[in-house]
């Protein structure tokens, strides 16, 4: 996680603009990235001890392994491992959460014009995932 970390506070603090020559597409961070470089820290301090959260490429944190040792009922003693890949539009998901009591607007309109509100959550994510 600190690798990641590091390279958004360099990202962030050595902006040169494009006079380095490389394009902005190999130096971007994504908003994914940059949520879940705040997120995986509380994750793993609010993971129960039955679970473990492992991360093969630090510089990947969209993609975990999720390890659960129950410790009691009928799986006790098991282990279940997950491969958890996070997606590009994990960002949205937040931001379009029609059962949040917070985001009735966006509910309504998902509600009464479907086609349009597509329209609008494309146009979003074209202006807002640069």
């Amino acid at each position: 996680m600190l690798t990641l970390a590091s390279k958004l506070k360099r990202d962030d603090g050595g902006k040169t603009g494009r006079a380095s020559g490389a394009s902005d597409s190999t130096h971007r961070v994504s908003i994914r990235d940059r949520l879940l470089t705040k997120e995986v820290s509380e994750l793993e301090a609010h993971l129960p001890s039955t679970c473990k959260a492992s991360f093969p490429d630090e510089d990947k944190l969209h993609h975990f392994q999720l390890a659960v040792s129950p410790d009691e009922g009928y799986y006790q003693s098991g282990r279940f491992q997950f491969e958890i890949d996070v997606p590009e539009a994990y960002n949205m998901v937040d931001l379009l959460n029609f059962d949040d009591p917070l985001n009735i607007d966006a509910a309504e309109h998902h509600l009464r014009d479907k086609e349009d509100f597509r329209n609008k959550v494309q146009d979003y994510v074209k202006h807002y995932a640069r």
